[in-house]
């Protein structure tokens, strides 16, 4: 009897679950808020320039994580848009200079309560972490993408015309009650195209 009692006891402290997010430069999370946001900011892109022209996405300028995403995803609209791209800008009638404004993430967190601290014990800058301890709280996660650029003739180099801003953002929000109930989590499941919008999912 007093076996079966631990062994319950120790199945008890042990069903537990925690999530652990990876240490390299960018989570998957964070690349999806990128790549959706890169996705919305190119939606619908125009260049001031015939369709059927000759476009060379020129790229050099275009730097950063994630910018190999986006310029695939700028040379995709611009495909839909009804350009032909070229692949070497000699074999081109205009090129696109693009450029990044922003192409990064944003995080906001707001707590009903005490939020976590790091408070300093000693003049040698030790610190100590008190945990978050909280009635609410609600977490956002931006992704944030701004393009622009400006086309060029391929040939005589003359000013064809500028694209405005392109500005996209994804968002994920997730809610936790007592430090313990959460909800709002995206997560991404293999074979769906579209993760779903966390404003209307949750």
């Amino acid at each position: 009897m007093r076996f079966a009692l631990i062994l319950a006891a120790t199945a008890l402290l042990g069903a537990c679950a925690s999530t652990t997010e990876s240490n390299t430069g960018r989570t998957a999370t964070e690349q999806l808020l990128m790549s959706r946001a890169a996705d919305q900011a190119v939606d619908g892109l125009r260049l001031p320039i015939p369709p059927g022209s000759r476009v060379y996405v020129e790229g050099r300028y275009f730097q950063g994580e994630g910018s190999n995403y986006a310029q695939s995803a700028v040379r995709q609209a611009l495909s839909e848009a009804g350009f032909a791209l070229a692949d070497d800008r000699n074999q081109a009638d205009a090129i696109f200079e693009l450029r990044a404004g922003a192409l990064s993430l944003e995080q906001m967190r707001r707590v009903v309560g005490l939020p976590a601290l790091a408070l300093p014990i000693n003049e040698n800058l030790n610190v100590v972490s008190i945990p978050e301890l909280s009635l609410y709280s609600r977490r956002d996660r931006v992704g944030v993408a701004e393009f622009s650029g400006f086309v060029y003739d391929a040939h005589t180099g003359a000013p064809l015309g500028a694209v405005a801003p392109m500005l996209g953002e994804y968002r994920i929000r997730s809610h936790r009650v007592l430090m313990m109930v959460t909800w709002g989590q995206q997560s991404a499941r293999p074979g769906e195209q579209d993760p779903g919008d966390s404003w209307r999912e949750f």
